[in-house]
């Protein structure tokens, strides 16, 4: 079944909706609680972006103004709240989010999908090279989950970085392999200056394009 189109689809209201869960807030401690909490490695997470998806949610009746904050001689802060709407919206949003896989098409995957252009030698060593990086983000990854978990913060709140990591060492793991099996000669390489080569190649396209109109 197709997912229901909604008046807001950025995933940063998404966000928006979950903190007001917690209380009642102004965009900027919305966007400093997100950053506080590792949120930008789930969501994109922008200043502007923030005030605009805030907006959107006003226009759409998932959030209204709850009041006004100032802080010393600064201009006045709107604060939001959820709508009984919006609460209801969000429930809704979360749960088609978490039952039904969504069609996406990393980058990466895209250029997988060539990865035989770039020939044995080069394809290891772009290989080598994404493993190394990737390798320096689950470091990363793994130093933000201690620090969260060492303020206490409840595990359930910050989950997303469970499954960050464990997609991060998937993706190391595969392309580890993929290495060693061109370096064994398991994966077999055709060779793209003859027609032959040319021809299989010209045949995964199409495929490629079949599967795609087909998805």
């Amino acid at each position: 079944m197709a997912a229901r189109k909604r008046p807001v689809s950025n995933l940063l209201g998404l966000a928006v909706l979950g903190l007001l869960l917690e209380q009642p807030m102004h965009p900027y401690e919305m966007a400093t609680t997100l950053r506080e909490r590792d949120k930008d490695t789930s969501f994109k997470i922008k200043t502007g972006s923030l005030y605009d998806v805030v907006e959107s949610l006003v226009r759409a009746g998932w959030i209204a103004e709850h009041s006004t904050e100032r802080a010393g001689r600064r201009p006045e802060r709107k604060v939001y709240a959820h709508t009984e709407l919006g609460r209801k919206e969000f429930m809704s949003w979360l749960d088609e989010l978490v039952r039904t896989p969504v069609k996406e098409y990393p980058s990466f995957l895209a250029a997988v999908s060539y990865l035989g252009a770039l020939g044995p030698e080069r394809a290891v060593l772009a290989l080598r090279e994404r493993i190394a990086r990737l390798d320096e983000e689950i470091d990363q990854a793994r130093q933000a989950q201690a620090e969260v978990l060492r303020q206490q913060t409840p595990r359930l709140f910050v989950i997303e970085l469970e499954y960050a990591l464990t997609m991060a060492e998937a993706e190391r793991d595969w392309a580890g392999r993929i290495v060693n099996e061109i370096q064994d000669g398991t994966l077999t390489w055709p060779e793209l200056t003859t027609k032959e080569g040319r021809q299989v190649w010209a045949d995964q396209e199409e495929q490629r394009e079949r599967e795609g109109l087909q998805a």
